[in-house]
């Protein structure tokens, strides 16, 4: 065992000395020899190490005290507190006021640097003086929580000091969910290797990691070369069909994590889609401390690859997370990630097919249909709308805005899928075929159609003649043959 504390170790090298004695009392007139024997023998000094020697009067001295002693012997025979441990040098008032004005202005400063001008601005002000040293100073920071800061990169945005400000007012706990499937983290990391892209150019792989939060699995990995939606859509899809669908995920503020494709569709899987605060990566700390395992062990065994590609990149990826990662024991949980995801307890939900999932990761916009050709535009491109929906005005649409190929029309009011809008082919418009319109309601059309007077117009006249008014009008012969 090893002790740290200075004086537990005096302690313990004075407990070795009489230790003897207490276990074995001598006899009466005795204690004197044995006290002299004890004080020519060598001992380790134990902080330095070095060869001591200690006096028969001190070693007597440690006896009779430990010996009153029935409870604690070690304890008694400690090195007594200073009375004025933990306490600092007295500073003034103003000195403290500089020393705090100081830090709030400068958090990233280290203690060196903020001692550096405290003594710079005791030399034009005479009531800061005298300056404590350094390790006075030093010891004030540390008595009073004053540690150093993060500097920010970026200007200092109104995010970045609520952060700060939340940071300094609230306590940061570790957490972990009960369940597995309970919560998933999921976060691109750039790699500290280049692949070669087949039109001959090297570029930096960004990896999308996704790893549930009770079980540290790591649900899916996979590099791309851009951090985008789509590829979000793309590895949040895969790590469904491997694991079962999760009942909440946590990631940053990026724009790929908060498209508008990924939001709607976390919601309609019934996923809740929470974020980290604005500059609180501390949040979503399992998800990056597992870059250290992915750059210290798998891209650490690729360096000698020269011309890494990104194929070859995933393709090991994928033999090294499902090999070793996750199957090895993690040294937080103290069980192989893969084991306790199937220990559970879980909430995981069957994951829907392939198609289902596409049609998930969709945007929901409106479009105005176009009246002379029934046609709407959506990024740019023109699609035809079935003419049994040529009534509606506004049309409800649901598309990705990186795969145009699968547009949707929904209805406003249930959302479901109506049927699916292509591209306007005016090619084949030119041909002149046009198709019959379709019945827009199951209301009969083959009804004879009404003739002669309004109903309305016929109402009014008959409310005229039942007053028995003269006509309100001049007439005047027109050459009528009656």
């Amino acid at each position: 065992m090893i002790i740290k504390r200075v004086h537990e170790r005096w302690a313990h090298l004075r407990f070795s000395v009489i230790g003897q004695l207490l276990a074995a009392p001598p006899e009466k007139g005795a204690l004197r020899s044995e006290l002299a024997r004890l004080s020519a023998r060598e001992w380790r000094h134990p902080t330095t190490g070095e060869p001591v020697h200690f006096g028969a009067s001190t070693i007597e001295r440690w006896y009779y005290r430990a010996l009153k002693e029935r409870q604690d012997p070690v304890g008694v025979l400690r090195r007594k507190v200073r009375q004025d441990a933990g306490q600092q040098a007295a500073m003034s008032a103003p000195l403290r006021r500089a020393v705090l004005s100081q830090y709030a202005g400068h958090k990233s400063w280290s203690v060196r640097l903020h001692h550096a001008n405290l003594v710079a601005l005791a030399e034009k002000n005479p009531e800061l003086q005298p300056v404590p040293s350094y390790a006075t100073l030093q010891r004030f920071f540390k008595a009073h929580g004053l540690e150093k800061r993060r500097r920010l990169t970026s200007r200092r945005t109104e995010g970045a000091l609520l952060a700060e400000a939340r940071l300094e007012d609230r306590e940061v706990r570790s957490y972990e969910a009960e369940f597995v499937n309970q919560l998933w983290h999921w976060d691109f990391h750039h790699g500290s290797r280049k692949v070669l892209t087949p039109q001959g150019e090297w570029q930096t792989p960004l990896l999308l990691g996704i790893i549930d939060d009770r079980s540290r699995l790591a649900c899916h990995l996979q590099w791309y070369l851009e951090e985008t939606a789509e590829n979000v859509a793309h590895g949040l899809s895969q790590a469904m069909q491997k694991r079962g669908m999760p009942r909440a995920a946590m990631s940053d503020n990026g724009a790929a994590m908060t498209a508008t494709e990924i939001t709607e569709g976390l919601a309609r899987l019934s996923i809740i889609h929470e974020t980290t605060l604005p500059y609180s990566p501390y949040q979503n700390a399992k998800q990056e401390a597992f870059w250290g395992p992915v750059e210290g062990r798998l891209l650490a065994m690729l360096e000698d690859v020269d011309d890494l590609s990104l194929s070859l990149l995933n393709e090991a990826t994928q033999a090294w997370v499902e090999y070793e990662y996750n199957r090895s024991v993690h040294s937080e949980i103290g069980s192989a990630p893969l084991e306790r995801f199937l220990a559970g307890p879980d909430v995981t939900r069957s994951c829907l097919d392939s198609t289902a999932l596409k049609l998930a990761f969709t945007r929901t916009d409106q479009r105005t249909q176009r009246k002379s050709d029934g046609t709407i535009v959506i990024e740019g491109h023109r699609f035809e709308v079935p003419n049994r929906y040529r009534h509606l005005r506004r049309l409800e649409v649901r598309f990705a805005s990186w795969d145009l190929s699968l547009v949707h029309l929904a209805d406003d009011l249930t959302g479901k899928i109506l049927c699916r809008l292509f591209p306007q082919d005016k090619a084949k418009n030119a041909t002149g075929l046009r198709r019959s319109l379709d019945a827009v309601s199951d209301a009969p059309t083959d009804v004879p159609p009404a003739r002669g007077i309004a109903p309305l117009l016929a109402k009014l006249i008959e409310r005229q003649a039942a007053t028995q008014l003269p006509p309100p009008y001049l007439p005047k012969d027109e050459g009528d043959d009656r």
